[in-house]
């Protein structure tokens, strides 16, 4: 059975170009909107983060936290995170299919659409559902970069 997934959504992300919002009606996922006075604890959860330990099979057991946002709104969400979340980096050198447009911040160059994370991270952990990727414009061109 695949781990709670948790997704806090900076308020600014817009649903319509967001590449989680098909999953809004599946069992699993909690959604929570980051108003100003919104807090959560992230204490045992999961978090991803390109700057951190390789996720692993050995994290199968906890719950996984995301941060949905774009990369410049990023440092506003992790402080509404209180305890101590377990940070872990998508393993190996995946690439995003999103076309990156951003003319004011630069993303880092391992930095993946939500929904991507989500996908790879849950692969990792030993639960591959490519159902996760349905509604995503880019999904033939992401799946077909992970078998390259």
């Amino acid at each position: 059975m695949p781990p709670e997934v948790t997704i806090i959504r900076h308020p600014k992300e817009r649903i319509s170009k967001c590449s989680l919002r098909f999953l809004h009606d599946r069992p699993g996922f909690v959604f929570h909107k980051a108003t100003k006075t919104f807090r959560f604890d992230a204490t045992g959860f999961l978090l991803l983060s390109v700057d951190a330990p390789p996720l692993s099979p050995a994290d199968a057991e906890r719950p996984l936290l995301l941060l949905d946002s774009t990369w410049r709104w990023l440092p506003q969400l992790e402080a509404c995170l209180e305890g101590e979340p377990i940070r872990r980096s998508i393993p190996g050198d995946v690439e995003t299919a999103y076309p990156r447009v951003s003319r004011v911040y630069d993303d880092p160059p391992q930095g993946l659409a939500s929904i991507e994370a989500l996908y790879v991270a849950l692969k990792v952990l030993g639960f591959d559902d490519p159902t996760l990727l349905e509604g995503y414009h880019w999904k033939d061109e992401f799946l077909a970069s992970l078998r390259t």
